[in-house]
């Protein structure tokens, strides 16, 4: 693709264009999830017909995977940038790093970890993405010492490792960051879904009680 600064005056209208679609399409899943997600809605906001606003996007699916792509790609360059800060990337930097990306745009969360779009299958280069994001996390967990005791499910891991694409760390490191991927998001999604309003206690410090005994692990 052109760089920015060569774009003909062609490409930098289509650009925008795809980028208030883009916009649109944000809003109506804030309103009422990525489901009902409608081109025709979103071309009728702008001031669009339909078959105009096809010309830019080829239909809902191709829509919702460049809000996925996006969505994966601003949490993967988020990690990466904690991972080459000077203090280097641990499971409890990735963490909070996650919280406060989350709660910045929920709708932006929901749409990658929530309830999947039905009908709705993503292309190989998103789950590549999506990998990208466990490396960080993988290779943070790889570096903090892990008792020699194997559990049943480190044993499991070491005979499927498929998911890990391979990567080098022991089971232990493999069993500690999916224990830290699937609470800590467990106990974003019921935040974010608003599932503790009400209870009169703080979620961060929840978030950071569940992260401690990660970490103690």
């Amino acid at each position: 693709m052109a760089e920015t600064g060569t774009k003909t005056p062609r490409e930098r209208y289509r650009a925008q264009v795809r980028g208030e679609i883009k916009e649109r399409a944000w809003e109506q899943i804030a309103a009422a999830g990525a489901s009902a997600l409608s081109l025709n809605a979103i071309a009728k906001r702008m001031g669009m017909s339909g078959p105009a606003l096809y010309r830019y996007f080829a239909g809902r699916d191709e829509l919702i995977t460049e809000l996925i792509r996006d969505a994966y790609r601003s949490l993967a360059d988020t990690f990466g940038g904690v991972a080459r800060s000077a203090s280097g990337a641990d499971p409890a930097a990735l963490a909070h790093t996650l919280r406060d990306w989350a709660l910045a745009d929920p709708q932006r969360y929901f749409l990658i970890y929530g309830t999947p779009v039905p009908g709705y299958h993503a292309p190989d280069d998103i789950t590549a993405i999506a990998s990208e994001i466990m490396t960080f996390l993988l290779d943070a967990c790889a570096e903090l010492p892990s008792e020699d005791r194997a559990s049943p499910f480190d044993r499991h891991i070491e005979e499927h490792r498929r998911w890990a694409d391979g990567h080098p760390a022991p089971p232990a490191a493999l069993h500690r960051a999916l224990s830290f991927w699937t609470r800590l998001h467990g106990l974003l999604s019921l935040e974010l879904a608003g599932h503790f309003t009400g209870m009169r206690f703080d979620p961060a410090q929840l978030y950071a009680a569940e992260l401690d005994d990660l970490l103690a692990r």
